[in-house]
């Protein structure tokens, strides 16, 4: 699991810069290349979803100070203006610990990184609270006990210039408890951002033949009141042929689309009267989807 996060974090970087640098393969008779990495900042933005991606916070100072070599102070002021931090769930699994001993054995220039990442967020909090050893312990990246583990989330949390919950509840929480030193630290690092769609608007654009199914036997006013909706089983408790033959032929369209998309794009042949068993969602960094 480290290596395949590691694996995913270091090639998506690793594109970012050579897409930034403007590099675009041997076709490109005359390619624009940026020279410096004063722009950066402006044309790249990291969110890193939970903890899983972290790793690209030492990752990107290693491309900077190690392979570009850039001082630190430039690499750290152009690292955290790229990344912010989203927290999903308090849940532990969104909250990794790895194993320093791992990562040394792994990473070693990452844990070095991290290290001094470290070192130098404790000589700021000490200064902010001095003598406050308690302090010191629950805002360290590094945790002492039972084992030493990097705390990824506080890595997070200090290589990224905002910090943000998905509800305002959720939000709250992370600043008066799972957060609360580092909200005490940085106030003006964190926010809230509402995150998903709502299931009308979400119907309306990605399923435009299901939506006017719906809006042939009730109207468009779920469109903006999704309670609407509930209107639907009055239709299934009469004569529900005509809607149900409706949805049917919406969603064998839907299919037909895809297979005449797959033969034109992929040259894949489909039968539309087949089941359609579909993957959509991003490849995540910790999953074993790599293996689909």
């Amino acid at each position: 699991r480290l290596k395949q996060e590691y694996f995913l974090c270091s090639a998506s970087l690793q594109d970012l810069i050579r897409r930034y640098k403007g590099w675009r393969g041997p076709a490109m008779a005359k390619p624009t290349l940026r020279l410096t990495f004063k722009e950066f900042p402006d044309k790249v933005a990291i969110q890193l979803n939970d903890t899983h991606p972290t790793l690209a916070v030492p990752e990107l100072m290693r491309l900077l100070v190690d392979v570009e070599k850039m001082g630190w102070d430039d690499a750290w002021a152009i690292s955290t203006k790229v990344f912010a931090y989203t927290n999903h769930t308090i849940l532990p699994e969104a909250l990794e610990r790895w194993p320093i001993a791992l990562l040394g054995r792994v990473l070693p220039r990452h844990i070095e990184i991290i290290y001094e990442i470290n070192r130098r967020h404790l000589e700021v909090v000490a200064q902010r609270w001095p003598g406050d050893i308690g302090r010191l312990q629950r805002l360290s990246i590094i945790e002492e006990s039972p084992e030493r583990v990097v705390n990824m989330a506080r890595l997070a949390i200090v290589g990224s210039h905002a910090v943000n919950g998905v509800a305002k509840i959720h939000s709250q929480i992370l600043k008066d408890q799972t957060f609360k030193d580092f909200y005490e630290l940085w106030p003006e690092k964190f926010q809230n951002k509402t995150n998903g769609i709502t299931p009308r608007r979400w119907l309306l654009l990605c399923n435009p033949l299901l939506s006017r199914v719906i809006n042939l036997h009730i109207g468009d006013g779920w469109t903006v009141n999704l309670a609407e909706l509930a209107r639907l089983t009055g239709i299934l408790d009469g004569d529900r042929t005509t809607l149900i033959e409706g949805f049917r032929n919406a969603k064998l369209q839907n299919k037909r689309h895809l297979a005449d998309y797959l033969l034109r794009e992929k040259g894949i042949k489909v039968d539309p009267y087949t089941m359609f068993d579909v993957q959509i969602k991003r490849i995540h960094e910790y999953k074993r989807q790599l293996l689909n």
